[in-house]
C-alpha cells in the first residue's frame, strides 16, 4: 500500500479473528472515526493508512477502481480471516452530482468488525494505539435556514409540480438543507451512538465528516451476489397506533406513492439487468416502518454474471430514480437549476469496498455534514405531478428529526 503515511514500501496488512469486541461504535476514538453498522454488526475503524480526493466527473466510479486496484495491489496481506470485510478495506463517500467536488476514499489504519458470527481486527502497518475517550455532549443547538426558507422551498416543490405536469418529466427529487450551530464541538461518536441505539433498522455511517442514518442499501455485493433496498413512496408516523396504521395503509393504496415507488423499481431493474444472470424483484411492495417515518420498500436480489465489483455496480446505479427522478438524466438537469445548492454527499452512495470487491453502500440519506460546532443537515423527498407542498415539506421536516436527535438526544 505505497501510498500510505507517507511511505513508498508496502505496507503489511493483517486480519485477525478476536473474541465478541462488544459494542463496535464504543470501540473508536474521537478522531475521525469511520463506521457502517446495522443492529451491532458491520464496520469501524480509524487511522488513514491511504485517503485520495477522487476528482469530479462521469469517469469517476472507473478512476476510483484504478486507485483502489494499484492501493490494494500492493498491499502485503495476511488474512486470517478470509470473509468479505477482511484484508484492507476503504470507506468512501460520492458525492451525489459527478460534477460536484468532494467524493473521499480512505483506507483506515485500523478496523474493528464483526459480521454473522465472526469478529475480527484489521491493521495496517504499525498502527498507532489510539485510546478511546468519553462522549462529549454538544450543548445547546440552534437552528438556521439553509440555502431556501421553508416558504421559498413550498414555492419550488409547485414550480417542480408544473414542470412535471407540463410533461417534462414524470418525479424530481428535490433535497433542502438546514443548518445546525452546537454550543460545543460536535463528538461523531455521540451521534452514532444515538442514531444506531434509535435506528437500528438503518445503516449507521461516518465517511469523511459525513455522518447519518440510512434505510436504504443501494448494493451489497457478498461473492457474485448481490442484494438492494428500494424505498420510494413516504409517510410521517402516526400520533397513535390507529393513525399510524391508518398512515401506513393510505402510503400503501396511494397512486401518487405506489407510481413513483414503480418508477424506482423499474430504474433499478433496468439497470441491474445487464449485469447480472439473474434478477428477482418483488411484485408488491411491503412497509418499512421506521421511528419517523414509513416507506413502501422493495428488496431486490441478483446474481452478477461478470464479476463486476461492488462499486462497478455503484457506479452502474447511481443516481437511482428513488433520489433522482424519471428520467433521471432530466431530473438531474432540473435539480441542478431549482435547487440551487450542492448537495455534497448527500443522496449520494456511501459505504465500503474490500480489496476482493465486496462490500456494502447505501444512499446517504438522514444526514448531516459535520465540521466542528456545526452541522448542515439534509432531507428531501420525491416531487410528482401531484405532490402537496405543504406535505412534501411536512415529509422532509420528519426527516430531518433523524440528525436532529442525534445533535440533541
Amino acid at each position: 500500500m505505497s501510498v500510505a503515511l507517507g511511505t513508498t514500501r508496502p505496507l503489511p496488512v493483517r486480519s485477525t479473528p478476536i473474541g465478541d469486541p462488544g459494542d463496535l461504535l464504543a470501540a473508536l476514538p474521537k478522531t475521525a472515526p469511520f463506521a457502517w453498522v446495522k443492529h451491532g454488526e458491520g464496520l469501524v475503524g480509524w487511522g488513514e493508512a491511504a485517503r485520495v480526493a477522487v476528482p469530479p466527473g462521469p469517469d469517476r466510479f472507473t478512476w476510483a477502481r484504478t486507485w483502489l486496484t494499484t492501493v490494494f495491489g500492493d498491499a502485503h496481506v495476511n488474512d486470517h480471516v478470509r470473509t468479505p470485510g477482511s484484508g484492507p478495506v476503504a470507506f468512501g463517500t460520492f458525492t451525489f452530482d459527478e460534477d460536484a467536488t468532494g467524493s473521499v476514499l480512505v483506507v483506515p489504519q485500523t478496523i474493528l468488525a464483526r459480521r454473522n458470527g465472526q469478529a475480527w481486527i484489521t491493521t495496517i502497518g504499525d498502527a498507532p494505539f489510539q485510546p478511546t475517550t468519553p462522549l462529549q455532549n454538544p450543548g445547546r443547538i440552534s437552528y438556521g435556514d439553509g440555502n431556501l426558507t421553508a416558504p421559498e422551498w413550498e414555492h419550488l416543490v409547485a414550480r417542480a409540480t408544473l414542470r412535471i405536469r407540463d410533461g417534462e418529466l414524470e418525479k424530481v427529487v428535490l433535497a433542502r438543507d438546514l443548518l445546525a450551530t452546537a454550543e460545543h464541538p460536535i463528538d461523531i461518536r455521540l451521534l452514532l451512538t444515538r442514531l444506531a441505539h434509535r435506528y437500528p433498522d438503518c445503516y449507521t455511517f461516518s465517511v469523511a465528516g459525513l455522518v447519518g442514518a440510512t434505510p436504504e442499501l443501494l448494493i451489497r455485493r457478498t461473492g457474485q451476489e448481490i442484494e438492494s433496498l428500494v424505498l420510494a413512496g413516504t409517510t410521517p408516523r402516526g400520533t397513535g397506533p390507529a393513525d399510524d396504521l391508518a398512515r401506513g395503509a393510505a402510503l400503501f393504496a396511494s397512486e401518487k406513492d405506489r407510481y413513483e415507488h414503480e418508477c424506482a423499481i423499474a430504474s433499478v431493474r433496468q439497470t441491474l439487468a445487464p449485469l447480472c444472470s439473474s434478477l428477482t424483484t418483488p411484485d408488491e411492495p411491503e412497509l418499512l416502518v421506521l421511528p419517523n417515518v414509513q416507506h413502501l420498500a422493495s428488496h431486490v436480489t441478483g446474481r452478477l454474471a461478470d464479476g463486476a465489483s461492488v462499486l462497478d455496480v455503484v457506479a452502474a446505479m447511481h443516481p437511482t430514480a428513488a433520489v433522482g427522478g424519471t428520467p433521471t438524466d432530466t431530473a438531474i438537469k432540473v435539480i441542478r437549476e431549482l435547487e440551487g445548492m450542492n448537495r455534497a454527499g448527500y443522496a449520494g452512495p456511501v459505504g465500503w469496498i474490500d480489496a476482493h470487491g465486496d462490500g456494502e453502500w447505501g444512499i446517504a440519506l438522514r444526514s448531516g455534514i459535520v465540521q466542528g460546532r456545526r452541522a448542515r443537515l439534509f432531507a428531501g423527498g420525491g416531487i410528482m405531478a401531484n405532490s402537496n407542498p405543504a406535505m412534501e415539506l411536512a415529509e422532509a421536516q420528519a426527516k430531518f428529526r433523524v440528525m436532529q436527535y442525534a445533535l440533541e438526544g
